[in-house]
């Protein structure tokens, strides 16, 4: 993702004041509310880590924060949460008959902010309607991840891969309490969102933990049993057609979907195209759909777009690997 598009995307979601946000990491918000964010009921919320474990602090300092972004998305507001430090997911249960599948969410949101409606319970609505047990990850901001800093207007990596962390964790905890959760702790899969899409990447093709263990939830396997990447982004480098350095691909990864629109103005489209390449070419299954248009951040608010069916496509393809039921004919 090129410097250029990320600032667009953060002028078009965030309108963000450049000298304050540079140094404190954060964005305006509209009715900002000053405490940690939660989700609504019938959803738990479970934090990652020990509360008296010490764990990485994000980039800048500050309490957690949330409120509505000053642009929209299909009409409606986008929630924004700043400064997490404390992660958590939160599990909404399968609406309907549950088909033991489960879906882990990694909200986008450039490793500065996370998304958590558009790209995050509002996906829950779309799985938990499906029989799919759905967690969001509310994973820590900002600077947990490849991110573009405005102090030194460059690109940073944090000393600890702290998004993908909390992702680890969050797989070992589910499949650790899989049985209490009525899911199968084999069809646990992970579907993230730009910045997310990255995590998706991330998680797909690392199998040791990159924390010490702490528990018995850190001896289960962290890789998913498939994986979404929508529009994800911090994947290609140029020239041409070329992965970054930080992500190598490991043939024994998940079976992985992937779709984005071409008029994507935030992540070029070669972000999607060089994923695809690389896993392909390692023989990982994949599927990949591309869109003429749709923009970016469009989560699955539907609009006049056709991409905004790509639900419809993910859901038959998670047929066909067999990680939910097809629905009787």
């Amino acid at each position: 993702m090129t410097t250029a598009r990320w600032i667009g995307l953060l002028a078009a979601l965030l309108m963000p004041v450049a000298a304050w946000a540079a140094t404190t990491g954060s964005e305006p918000l509209v009715n900002p509310q000053n405490k940690p964010w939660q989700p609504e009921a019938p959803a738990e919320q479970i934090l990652l880590w020990p509360k008296e474990l010490h764990i990485a602090a994000p980039a800048y300092p500050g309490d957690e924060v949330y409120g509505q972004g000053t642009g929209s998305i299909a009409g409606k507001p986008i929630t924004m949460i700043e400064h997490v430090s404390r992660p958590t997911m939160s599990i909404f249960p399968a609406r309907g008959k549950n088909t033991g599948a489960a879906m882990l969410v990694f909200p986008g949101g450039g490793y500065r902010v996370l998304a958590i409606d558009l790209e995050g319970t509002e996906i829950c609505d779309w799985l938990t309607a499906k029989g799919i047990t759905c967690v969001v990850l509310k994973y820590r901001v900002p600077g947990s991840g490849p991110y573009w800093n405005n102090e030194c207007n460059c690109r940073r990596t944090p000393s600890e891969p702290m998004a993908l962390q909390d992702a680890q964790r969050a797989m070992g905890l589910l499949r650790e309490r899989a049985s209490t959760l009525g899911i199968d702790p084999h069809r646990i899969g992970v579907v993230g969102f730009s910045a997310g899409g990255r995590m998706v990447a991330d998680i797909s093709n690392t199998t040791k933990r990159t924390y010490k263990p702490i528990d018995a939830a850190d001896r289960q396997s962290s890789r998913p049993d498939f994986a979404m990447a929508l529009y994800p982004g911090h994947l290609w480098t140029e020239p041409g057609i070329m992965l970054t350095r930080e992500v190598k691909i490991d043939p024994r990864g998940p079976p992985t979907f992937i779709a984005q629109a071409e008029d994507d103005a935030t992540d070029d489209i070669r972000e999607s195209l060089t994923y695809y390449l690389a896993l392909q070419k390692a023989n990982v299954p994949v599927e990949m759909h591309l869109y003429a248009k749709g923009g970016h951040a469009f989560g699955v608010r539907k609009t006049a777009n056709p991409i905004t069916r790509w639900t419809e496509l993910a859901e038959t393809w998670m047929e066909t690997i067999g990680m939910v039921p097809a629905p009787a004919r």
